[in-house]
């Protein structure tokens, strides 16, 4: 298939004549891949009624990308991202209770810096959200107290401390 999805002849890698080709193969980092399996990232529990499998982690921008899975009916407090958060809704549904609208599977949410909000499912089976998000995520108790920041680091803490405590190898791919 070409660009617009034609059928091309017989599907072969080929040279471009990338002019950056050297200094690319030099100093780029190639891109990766994660599987299915839970082997290659785990479910980590986020209180009662959440897990976080985490998908990837960027030191050098503060980005970070995970499956939020909210198992049944439950809500994540009142935070404010101050960076940009773009999430699809991979199964059940999901609303905020700032706005008028509900995500339900397939659906696209992006969030832009400096907007409050909680996160709510109301669906029978919870909701499960797969997010790249970029910077801190400040949460607020229900006096709009701050509570805690978390960012890259704070997630990558939260996936290598449950591995460490259960003996689970640290995957390095997640690790951009």
């Amino acid at each position: 298939m070409d660009v617009r999805g034609e059928h091309m002849s017989t599907p072969r890698i080929f040279n471009v004549g990338d002019p950056q080709a050297a200094i690319i193969k030099r100093f780029g980092v190639e891109g990766g891949y994660l599987g299915h399996s839970e082997e290659d990232s785990p479910w980590i529990p986020y209180g009662d009624n959440a897990a976080i499998r985490h998908m990837a982690f960027d030191v050098r921008g503060n980005w970070y990308g995970n499956v939020l899975w909210i198992k049944k009916p439950g809500m994540i407090g009142t935070h404010k991202h101050r960076g940009t958060v773009l999430m699809l809704c991979l199964e059940g549904s999901v609303r905020y209770l700032e706005y008028d609208w509900v995500a339900e599977a397939g659906d696209f949410i992006s969030e832009t810096p400096g907007q409050m909000h909680t996160l709510v499912t109301d669906h029978p089976e919870g909701v499960k959200l797969f997010g790249w998000m970029q910077g801190v995520a400040d949460h607020f108790d229900e006096d709009g107290k701050l509570v805690e920041s978390l960012d890259v680091f704070w997630f990558i803490n939260h996936y290598v401390s449950y591995c460490e405590a259960n003996g689970l190898p640290i995957n390095k791919a997640l690790f951009l």
